[in-house]
């Protein structure tokens, strides 16, 4: 059974004969205990406070029987472990002018914005969850104007909270929608069009700051942690 915010992707699901309904990671409509195992892939990365990131481990252990297990996979900030480049790194295909083009820049979207929780107490939090386990390598600058940066695509990161671009092709832009556009290149005249670009929220995470997280949860104890292709992964076990 899978669940997603978005009703587009579970009407796909739904056209597949795929059990899956739409709802919000922070609040799952499935009976406590129910699930022998869940899995949370490319999610948590998405919300914006420490807060919000704890809490949406705590739901999904809610979901599972004593002796469940959960798999957590969020992105990670150092896209090159152990000297080997992440697959995300290596993926650049030869288009780097057109990526600046597309990914350059910097929003004007305060911080302060992004929700309620984002407060000097969620960072004391997250500092405390993470008492010294950050590695060198990971030298994310904080944002010192409230301004969020916005990642060149393919390229390392340079802060944990940032905005991805996230092209839409051969997507219709209404006039009311403030979204960046850039000229997509293309031989035909139907590529040569205005295509709206999105900027979608991620946290990401340093070595050890996800399993910290889960360690600060009582109700379960963390089976394995690991680095896969850009990515921190957790195993839990429900206690």
């Amino acid at each position: 059974v899978g669940c997603d915010r978005s009703k587009n992707l579970v009407d796909i699901c739904a056209e597949k004969h795929f059990q899956a309904f739409v709802c919000d990671a922070l609040s799952v409509p499935i009976r406590s205990g129910s699930c022998d195992a869940c899995i949370s892939i490319a999610v948590i990365h998405h919300f914006s406070t420490a807060e919000r990131r704890l809490a949406t481990i705590h739901e999904l252990a809610r979901l599972l029987r004593p002796g469940g297990t959960a798999l957590i996979y969020v992105w990670a900030m150092e896209q090159e472990y152990k000297n080997q480049k992440s697959k995300y790194l290596k993926e650049k295909n030869g288009s780097k002018n057109n990526e600046k083009e597309m990914n350059t820049g910097t929003a004007k979207r305060p911080l302060t914005d992004q929700g309620p929780d984002n407060s000097s107490q969620d960072s004391a939090q997250s500092d405390q969850l993470l008492n010294g386990l950050k590695d060198e390598s990971c030298s994310a600058k904080p944002v010192a104007d409230f301004r969020l940066p916005v990642h060149t695509n393919r390229t390392s990161f340079h802060s944990q909270d940032l905005l991805v671009p996230w092209h839409l092709k051969g997507g219709t832009k209404k006039k009311e929608e403030s979204v960046d556009t850039v000229l997509v290149p293309g031989g035909s005249k139907e590529s040569q069009e205005l295509s709206p670009i999105f900027h979608r929220y991620y946290h990401v995470f340093c070595e050890g700051e996800l399993e910290a997280v889960c360690r600060s949860l009582d109700c379960v104890r963390v089976q394995k942690s690991y680095y896969d292709q850009g990515n921190w992964c957790v195993i839990l076990e429900k206690l």
